[in-house]
């Protein structure tokens, strides 16, 4: 009995001596991923920010892809002083409207990713708080608030020109036996990904598509399509014309005039295409010989086109681009609306790729032109603005100059297919002196004690060759110096300095290099300690 109440007893303070130690060791094992995160975020607080490589976008002061720039002062441009700025000023004035009123900026300045952004707002504040009606002022104006840079493609010394203008065309508004060719306006049906079908404003590059219910979406039809009928008798139309030659010039031309024969006249401008490459006519003439490349011109196409009506048919198919219109309301004496969306001046206003440029950027382009005639040579130096597009006007110096309306300007604009020179006016808020003050700078260079623990110096041979280049060169001096046709005015070499003593002089002493960072510990100091102890421990059974 006494036995049994001794072991009860012994029982008892066995479970009470063990009873702690099993709690504290389920607290333990409960807590321990806790300890372990809070181990990992005291290694994390220690350890020094990784650098993320590559390098964030940096904002250089001026950066148009595929091209080549050259700066400039103003007395190196040619026929600077020969221009008269003021047109050119007025028509500046007329593109600080809309350029004034735009408020989609990039916080960087930056207007869809183009170079120039919004730093034309600047000269635009002035322009227009300022009519000027001198050409002197004029000049002034531009000097003071521009910088020239001569630009062209990479590679290339100059830049390209053609010409167009607005056509004045026959047509009706209703189809009869005489005006049988539609000109249409946008389908509802015409989809471009990332803008609403009603978008008063579509991008003239790049794939379009027409919708097949509410999901699929299949590329737009091609010319030979919608000429054969595709659209037809959705209420598409706007006017009637004589052939399809009036309607391809139209549309070569992104513009025109349409003289109805009720006696009025309405305006029709680009507003869409169907999505597919520009093919030119004139091209496919030239390389089938039907046409020399010399005598090639609007007016030569035309000819051809309207002497070989079959041959003209798959001609224009082989352009498989298509243009539709809006009809715009504008006076007789009104000229034709730009891309900007204002109307263009003749002889002031240039096409450019809109994907490059600016409306309302400044480009003085110089050289020569056959403007009074297809073999003259005229003086071209003429300030200038980018005020419209085109799908063909493609490159950082490739411009369309518009001539205004009708025949003469058409004959004008129909043989400008010249090489020549661009200056860009760049705006002197983008001074790369002054933008380059707001550049990141790169990470910190590694520590002085590692670069010199790892120095980089030339391999033995290497710098065997070295020291004999520059003993041979010494003896060459020397040699020259005891000539006795040298010139009694060149120093003599120093007695005491010997060809090996200068060739020292000479050597360049090998530069440490520094080397990367070090990479980061991934564990924390106490778990390496452990790791090390493990190993030891298990040597020693």
């Amino acid at each position: 009995m006494v036995r049994e109440i001794w072991k009860r007893g012994f029982t008892a303070r066995r479970l009470t001596y063990w009873t702690p130690a099993l709690a504290l060791s389920v607290a333990a094992v409960a807590l321990a991923p806790y300890a372990a995160e809070a181990v990992r975020a005291r290694h994390r607080a220690a350890t020094p920010p990784m650098r993320h490589l590559p390098y964030p976008q940096l904002d250089w002061p001026l950066e148009i892809s595929n091209s080549q720039y050259l700066p400039m002062d103003w007395t190196d441009v040619p026929g600077w002083n020969d221009d008269d700025q003021l047109a050119a000023y007025r028509t500046f004035r007329a593109s600080c409207k809309p350029i004034a009123a735009k408020t989609d900026a990039a916080p960087d300045g930056r207007v869809d990713g183009k170079a120039l952004g919004d730093s034309l707002r600047d000269p635009c504040r002035d322009a227009r708080a300022t009519d000027l009606a001198d050409n002197a002022a004029a000049r002034a104006f531009f000097e003071r608030h521009f910088e020239p840079l001569r630009i062209s493609k990479l590679g290339d010394a100059d830049g390209f020109v053609t010409g167009y203008y607005e056509p004045v065309i026959e047509g009706s508004r209703t189809q009869n036996e005489v005006y049988n060719v539609p000109v249409y306006r946008r389908p509802s049906n015409l989809f471009v990904r990332g803008f609403k079908q009603d978008a008063t404003s579509l991008p003239n590059k790049g794939p379009v598509y027409r919708k097949i219910g509410r999901r699929k979406l299949v590329p737009y039809y091609d010319r030979a399509e919608i000429e054969d009928g595709a659209i037809e008798g959705r209420g598409l139309e706007i006017a009637w014309l004589r052939n399809q030659t009036d309607l391809l010039f139209a549309q070569i031309q992104g513009s025109a005039r349409i003289s109805l024969d009720d006696g009025s006249t309405i305006r029709i401008n680009y507003d869409a295409y169907n999505g597919l490459p520009y093919t030119p006519v004139g091209r496919i003439l030239i390389e089938r010989g039907i046409i020399p490349r010399e005598q090639m011109s609007m007016q030569r196409i035309r000819d051809w086109m309207e002497q070989n009506p079959e041959g003209a048919n798959e001609l224009r198919r082989m352009n498989r681009s298509y243009i539709f219109f809006r009809e715009v309301q504008l006076s007789e004496k009104d000229e034709a609306v730009g891309a900007q969306g204002i109307p263009l001046t003749p002889g002031r206003s240039i096409a450019v790729d809109k994907s490059l440029h600016v409306y309302g950027t400044p480009f003085f382009i110089t050289g020569e032109l056959p403007i009074e005639s297809e073999k003259s040579k005229t003086a071209f130096h003429r300030l200038m603005i980018a005020q419209d597009t085109g799908s063909a006007i493609v490159g950082p110096a490739r411009a369309d100059l518009y001539f205004g309306a009708g025949q003469d300007a058409g004959k004008v604009s129909g043989r400008l297919k010249h090489s020549i020179q661009f200056v860009m006016l760049v705006p002197k808020s983008l001074d790369p002196v002054a933008r380059g003050r707001k550049m990141p700078l790169p990470d910190a260079r590694p520590s002085e004690k590692i670069a010199k623990l790892f120095p980089q110096v030339l391999p033995k041979e290497a710098a065997k060759d070295q020291v004999k280049d520059q003993g041979k060169d010494q003896g060459q001096a020397n040699k020259a110096a005891a000539s006795p046709v040298n010139d009694a005015k060149a120093p003599a070499p120093a007695a005491s300095a010997s060809p090996a003593t200068t060739v020292a002089q000479n050597v360049v002493a090998p530069q440490p290099v520094p080397l990367p960072e070090a990479r980061p510990r991934i564990e924390s100091d106490r778990n390496i300690r452990r790791l090390r102890y493990g190993r030891r421990h298990r040597n020693r059974r």
